[in-house]
């Protein structure tokens, strides 16, 4: 175990506008330079030696289209590693939170964490398809179920994809921030947020993490995880 690497990592995600502008990249997007300067509110000279970093270290790629230059998260790792830390600064907050106003509830309600649904609807997807034996998950790993086809048939969603060569695993459950409980990850979630996007039941929010729910994705997803789990999405 390299504790040198280790600690040079921590040191990177550790200081305030490099985190900042990680987080920016939370909702799967890629930005430029200037854009990550006023994430991490500082000036673009200062977000180029920072970016220079991030991407020697692995924890950022560099995509060039045109004149342009793109910066985002290297990989799926890298954001279950931010997801981990949000999770553990919230747990350590010494006081209550403040009441959270329209705009976080948004937050909570329905994001993207990386390439996959968070918040509590990613939570109640998550949920119906255990209850429906569909995914088991056991500690840190999950695994689909015969059942999953039947489960996912009813949003229209075919899980073949599911099955394409890649080393990425199939489903894993991730510790939502804002729920405490686990929403799915790994390529069933990202199956599932496409999805949702492509049916026009999500629609991004811009430069935010937040999905506002449409009415036809209100329409589907009530249907479909009945009427008691989708009042908790909708209410809190």
């Amino acid at each position: 175990m390299n504790t040198n690497q280790i600690a040079r990592i921590a040191g990177l995600v550790g200081e305030p506008a490099r985190t900042a502008m990680l987080l920016a990249l939370m909702d799967g997007r890629a930005l430029t330079a200037r854009e990550l300067a006023q994430a991490g509110r500082i000036t673009p000279a200062t977000a180029s030696r920072h970016l220079a970093l991030l991407v020697e270290a692995g924890l950022l790629r560099v995509e060039p289209q045109g004149r342009h230059r793109y910066h985002c998260l290297a990989s799926a790792d890298v954001a279950q590693l931010l997801e981990s830390l949000l999770r553990l600064a919230v747990r350590g907050e010494a006081r209550p939170a403040p009441p959270t106003g329209p705009k976080d509830d948004a937050l909570r309600r329905a994001r993207r964490c990386y390439d996959h649904l968070a918040g509590r609807l990613g939570v109640a997807i998550t949920e119906h398809l255990l209850a429906a034996d569909a995914i088991v998950f056991d500690a840190d790993a999950a695994r689909p179920r015969p059942r999953l086809a039947a489960a996912l048939d009813g949003l229209g969603l075919d899980t073949a994809r599911l099955d394409a060569p890649g080393r990425r695993v199939s489903c894993r459950p991730c510790l939502d921030w804002s729920e405490r409980r686990p929403h799915v990850a790994g390529r069933l979630g990202a199956l599932l947020l496409g999805h949702c996007l492509e049916q026009g039941w999500l629609q991004p929010q811009p430069a935010s993490r937040v999905l506002q729910i449409t009415p036809g994705g209100a329409a589907a997803l009530r249907g479909w995880l009945g009427l008691q789990a989708w009042q908790r999405v909708v209410g809190g």
